[in-house]
């Protein structure tokens, strides 16, 4: 808790902050402090720098309105700056309510004019103003980490691009492909959760300032100015909505949870093959943990703690959703917001960054990758194809034949590589009842891994003409977006940078 300065005149304004001597007359319970106090203020912690650039916006916009005195404005410009240079100085403390409430008694401990701090707004203007700053900062951060893994992706892919691997459904060996077409299967669900992450960021990023809790004020501020100001694209228009819109958060928390569960089910499938029973990849021991009581264990944590991620968000996005069904115009809205929100980014962040770490030390076990297709039956669909385009068989007959050859296969515990011409000639009179010759140069094309991929000439197949157009076209667009992202960091930047040094000018002025 702040010490009352002597001098100041603070001790006489104690009663400001604290809301007693209007229309309270007493001060908050206990139980109020320790429950309710306590809760908003630990969510309202990370606020702290993104309000100091609110709070200074809001005098500038005042003062030049010609609402707040040159002479008290310049006052509580420096205390402003005095309190974001050096924020450990302010112990945030429930007794003095919310973070809004803990910087109000800080300053007013220096200055008297503290008390023009809120002309013009309601404490929740300025919480939910910094609460759009901090969520597009994050928003940003996280489409930064989602370039970088999606990036990594392209590269890993590349590197892999025909190293032969068995596809998997439902965790069945399916049909043959690369471990470079596999992973590049999930550039594009990142690509999409930077798209949605962008449009989110073009909405969110307007102000909320200067909408005087429903319906404006006689002394509020500009509001483009404050927009401005602190870097938003524009404003909320409606002054209502601006200051008690609930749907931001719950878009916000959709974002963060469809971007981990697409990172999650690569981590899901990498764990897996990370398994000895699989044995296809393996882990760099940097992104590991070892047992304490399994001395051969090495456990492939960073994957496991992007699917903690996902669990976490999905849990703290129903939280949101729920907040919001209120009648319109209470805090519930955002209580939970004011961290959550925040929190959740940062998550998805880190499960982006872990990502990007577990892909760039992952090793492919090759031979294993190889044996599954030796052993597997995963070339059936392309004998099934053959047998329609060479023999002509209708595709549900030739399904049949093959199927009926796989099960026969299966019950006799042979391998996929001992297929032979007559074992395909025996199955076919066996289902269809037509003796037919099986030409065994097309039926070795049929069984031949490489050959298979090679055929996958269509959009989107593992052939290298197809490949080559899909890392043309992911690269641009990552870098389409990489050049988004950087231009709005830029333009953030530099609108906080203008607006501290407007205010240093400011409060040096003779």
């Amino acid at each position: 808790m702040y010490k009352l300065e002597p001098g100041t005149g603070a001790a006489n304004l104690a009663g400001d902050v604290l809301e007693v001597g209007g229309r309270i007359a007493a001060p908050p319970s206990v139980d109020m402090i320790q429950h309710a106090f306590a809760d908003e203020l630990n969510h309202q912690r990370g606020l702290q720098h993104a309000m100091g650039l609110v709070d200074m916006a809001h005098a500038i916009a005042e003062i030049a309105g010609g609402v707040l005195p040159r002479d008290e404005g310049r006052e509580l410009m420096a205390a402003l700056l005095a309190l974001h240079a050096h924020p450990e100085q302010l112990e945030l403390d429930a007794a003095q309510g919310d973070l809004y409430t803990n910087r109000e008694s800080w300053l007013l401990a220096r200055t008297p004019a503290a008390r023009w701090l809120g002309v013009g707004r309601a404490r929740r203007e300025a919480t939910t103003t910094a609460l759009h700053l901090v969520v597009c900062e994050r928003v940003r951060a996280l489409m930064h980490a989602l370039l970088q893994a999606g990036n990594q992706i392209v590269d890993t892919a590349s590197q892999q691009r025909h190293a032969l691997m068995a596809d998997y459904t439902y965790l069945q060996a399916g049909q043959p492909t690369t471990l470079g077409h596999y992973l590049l299967g999930f550039a594009g669900p990142i690509l999409r959760d930077l798209e949605r992450a962008r449009a989110f960021h073009e909405r969110y990023n307007r102000s909320p300032a200067g909408c005087g809790s429903t319906n404006g004020s006689r002394l509020a501020p500009d509001r483009h100015r404050m927009a401005d100001l602190l870097g938003f694209d524009g404003v909320v228009m409606h002054a209502r909505d601006a200051m008690w819109q609930a749907d931001g958060p719950v878009e916000g928390l959709a974002i963060v949870v469809a971007a981990l569960v697409n990172l999650d089910r690569l981590a899901e499938d990498l764990m897996i093959f990370n398994t000895q029973e699989f044995g296809l990849i393996e882990l760099g021991d940097a992104l590991t943990r070892s047992s304490k009581i399994m001395p051969q264990k090495k456990n492939p944590y960073a994957l496991a703690w992007i699917r903690s991620a996902a669990n976490q968000c999905i849990g703290i996005q129903a939280s949101l959703a729920a907040s919001g069904r209120t009648p319109s115009g209470q805090m519930d809205n955002r209580l939970l917001a004011y961290g959550e929100l925040p929190r959740a980014l940062n998550l998805a962040t880190g499960a982006a960054q872990l990502m990007r770490a577990s892909l760039g030390t992952l090793t492919f076990r090759a031979e294993q990758g190889e044996r599954t297709l030796q052993t597997s039956f995963v070339l059936a669909t392309d004998v099934a194809e053959l047998l329609v385009l060479h023999l002509g068989l209708d595709p549900r007959s030739a399904h049949r034949v093959v199927g009926s050859l796989a099960r026969g296969l299966h019950d006799a515990g042979r391998a996929a590589r001992s297929l032979s011409a007559a074992d395909l000639e025996q199955a076919l009179l066996d289902v269809t009842g037509q003796a037919l010759a099986i030409d065994e140069s097309w039926l070795g094309q049929a069984t031949d891994p490489r050959a298979a991929i090679a055929s996958r000439l269509g959009l989107g197949g593992a052939a290298d003409a197809p490949m080559q157009a899909m890392f043309e076209s992911i690269r641009q667009s990552l870098a389409d977006m990489t050049a988004w992202v950087t231009a709005a960091q830029q333009a953030s930047a530099r609108a906080q940078d203008n607006l501290l040094r407007w205010a240093h000018d400011f409060a040096r002025e003779a």
